[in-house]
């Protein structure tokens, strides 16, 4: 359940490819997917400079000793139950759902929390219990930026749920996930807390994460991170690989939550907090460009014939969006590879902006309904465009 689909219609030449040296994914995943895919990138909002993953307050951790596994599997049993399969397809009818994540009940009435993503944009939601019944899925609240939602689950009584925790979670604490990924059912990873305030460096992933070296994979999105206790600290969010393709170094982060989080009080009132976006993306061809300085511009320049301004470009401009209404203009190019049109943006609101991710955080520092104005390089000449901010939910992607 990617909130955008990765698109596939250009290539880039093998210089601009191997700048890509680090990668954030949302962890869902699509129905009958055999390895994780890279979503499309999608500009939205923002609240700080673009920067790579900071993990804060983070100290060296051991590998779990053979009795903190023993633990952790003895918990699995009696968190399993509490936890759901989440899919994109009506309860009576999900032979092909069209995306699968991860949830985890907690209360007695059937709330479960989930992440954003897992939900966003769903035309139906049904979820699995552990016996493998299907019940009918409803949203309460959410908060995109967050990436967390609150969902009504049509359980019977008597349904076991986790208790939030109350407890501030610590560097070095053992965890346990539960979730699907790759389409397995309710299965457990197990690891330990690495770091405390994490950031993906992305405006499009939630912020002040918990960082633990648990082998989440897409399908374990939502699902539940559980102390030893057996108490709901987190739900999965994202992954980041990092290093090389033949070292990678994979990183899994969750959102926390306790019983004094004052976001999952909110969700309970039905909150529904959308991210403002203006309808531009970038083709996942082009996740190296996502975030070049300066001097990668102009090496990419030299290869697609961008221009000498470093800027954001983008791939696809929804219709109807914001950005349709200004006439922004998606990049194209020739069969030689190079730029035949397209808008490069250089200020949001007089802010520099270097790169797609400058543009995104620029972007998402503002709210929906504030209008903002875009200074354009538009076949040599310089646009100002105004254009008004809308929630995500507001834009058909």
């Amino acid at each position: 359940m990617n909130p955008e689909s990765a698109r596939s219609g250009h290539r880039l030449p093998s210089l601009v490819r191997s700048a890509l040296l680090s990668v954030t994914v949302l962890l869902s995943v699509p129905a009958q997917a055999s390895s994780s895919t890279l979503p499309g990138v999608t500009l939205a909002q923002a609240t700080s400079p673009a920067t790579p993953a900071t993990p804060r307050r983070t100290t060296p951790t051991s590998d779990l000793t053979s009795a903190e596994e023993k633990t952790l599997a003895a918990l699995f049993t009696k968190v399993r139950p509490a936890s759901l399969r989440i899919e994109q397809c009506p309860p009576t009818n999900c032979t092909e759902p069209n995306g699968i994540g991860s949830a985890v009940l907690i209360s007695a009435d059937g709330l479960a929390l989930t992440a954003y993503h897992v939900i966003a944009k769903a035309r139906a939601l049904s979820a699995q219990t552990v016996d493998r019944k299907r019940y009918a899925v409803t949203v309460v609240g959410f908060d995109e930026q967050r990436d967390l939602a609150l969902v009504k689950v049509n359980v019977p009584s008597g349904t076991p749920f986790l208790k939030l925790t109350a407890t501030a979670p610590r560097v070095g604490d053992i965890q346990l996930a539960v979730g699907n990924g790759n389409g397995a059912f309710l299965r457990s990873k197990t690891g330990r807390l690495t770091a405390l305030d994490a950031d993906a460096g992305r405006a499009d992933f939630p912020p002040g994460t918990l960082e633990l070296d648990a082998p989440l994979i897409p399908g374990d999105s939502g699902g539940p991170i559980v102390n030893a206790k057996g108490e709901l600290a987190g739900i999965v969010s994202y992954i980041r690989l990092a290093g090389s393709p033949r070292n990678p170094i994979y990183r899994s982060y969750a959102v926390p939550v306790t019983t004094t989080n004052a976001l999952v009080a909110e969700l309970r009132t039905g909150v529904k907090r959308d991210a403002p976006q203006i309808g531009v993306g970038l083709d996942s061809a082009f996740l190296p460009a996502f975030t070049l300085d300066a001097e990668g511009f102009k090496l990419l320049s030299d290869a697609l014939k961008l221009g000498d301004t470093p800027g954001a470009f983008f791939t696809n401009v929804t219709a109807g969006s914001p950005a349709a209404l200004a006439g922004l203009k998606p990049l194209r190019l020739n069969a030689d590879q190079e730029r035949a049109s397209g808008d490069i943006v250089t200020e949001v609101n007089g802010k520099r902006v270097l790169n797609f991710s400058d543009f995104q955080f620029a972007v998402r520092s503002y709210k929906v309904g504030d209008t903002v104005t875009l200074t354009v390089l538009r076949d040599g000449k310089t646009l100002k465009l105004p254009l008004t901010l809308k929630g995500s939910t507001q834009i058909n992607n």
